[in-house]
């Protein structure tokens, strides 16, 4: 059976969402620092501010020209830069890595600010990448699937290590099980600010995405050993990103398939 596993890693090398290197998950309850390149298709999404670049969002790279991430990371006011291959922020010398220019980012033409609403963007790089055991695409879910009520998925990210502390400088991942449409639309969960076209994680109290893991991916992985990205971070609670019966919020990536498709290609 071990050789079965492994010729399905090596024949999927630099498909989608196959890493070289397949991450070491636990159904241990808090983050954790992840294997380097386990996730390959993380990007880290950073805004210039001087002569230096700053990690605000997370991204996913769903094709080897385009990335994905939430609306809200976008403004029009910064100029951006897409880094691949990522493993530590600190670590300006990775081998594997590169920062590149985006030549276009497409924010969805009904995102709703105030209602938190259509929160998706692609960007397309200016020239497509090779893949490599450190950058890889991730698979993207068939139109219109849903996930079962606590599916383990997995949320990764430098985001907040805590509410209000520091952004991780190593990549972070974390088990966030999927939460029903029906239980995260209670009113004592999120009520009718998720939609249909949404999908919630966690929500114990104990696990959570946090401030800079926005637009990063929700990776859930299929019985082929494959990961699909299901999720978009979006929104989380005001009152901290562990809070009890507010489950992360994601863009439900499998409501947006045919947009997606559109804005490939015709961009």
């Amino acid at each position: 059976m071990k050789f079965v596993v492994l010729a399905l890693f090596v024949a999927g090398a630099y498909g989608c969402g196959l890493p070289t290197f397949p991450p070491i998950i636990t159904r241990v309850v808090g983050g954790e620092d992840v294997r380097e390149n386990s996730w390959p298709w993380q990007v880290s999404l950073q805004y210039q501010s001087g002569s230096s670049f700053h990690h605000t969002c997370g991204a996913t790279l769903i094709s080897s020209q385009w990335v994905m991430t939430a609306a809200h990371c976008i403004s029009s006011r910064n100029t951006y830069r897409v880094y691949l291959g990522k493993h530590n922020l600190k670590n300006n010398n990775e081998e594997g890595s590169m920062a590149l220019t985006p030549a276009k980012i497409i924010v969805h033409e009904n995102w709703d600010s105030y209602r938190i609403r259509n929160d998706i963007a692609l960007i397309k790089l200016q020239s497509p990448v090779t893949f490599s055991d450190s950058i890889m695409a991730a698979c993207l879910p068939d139109s219109g699937i849903v996930l079962p009520h606590n599916a383990p998925c997995y949320v990764t990210g430098w985001g907040r290590l805590w509410t209000g502390g520091p952004i991780a400088d190593v990549l972070q991942q974390a088990l966030l099980p999927v939460v029903s449409h029906a239980n995260c639309t209670k009113p004592d969960w999120w009520g009718s600010l998720v939609t249909s076209s949404m999908v919630c994680a966690g929500g114990n109290g104990d696990l959570a995405s946090c401030n800079g893991d926005s637009g990063g991916p929700l990776n859930c992985q299929n019985s082929d050993g494959s990961w699909d990205v299901h999720g978009v971070v979006s929104f989380g609670s005001s009152m901290g990103c562990n809070y009890p019966k507010k489950p992360s919020v994601f863009t439900r990536v499998s409501a947006y398939i045919s947009w997606i498709n559109n804005v490939m290609t015709s961009n």
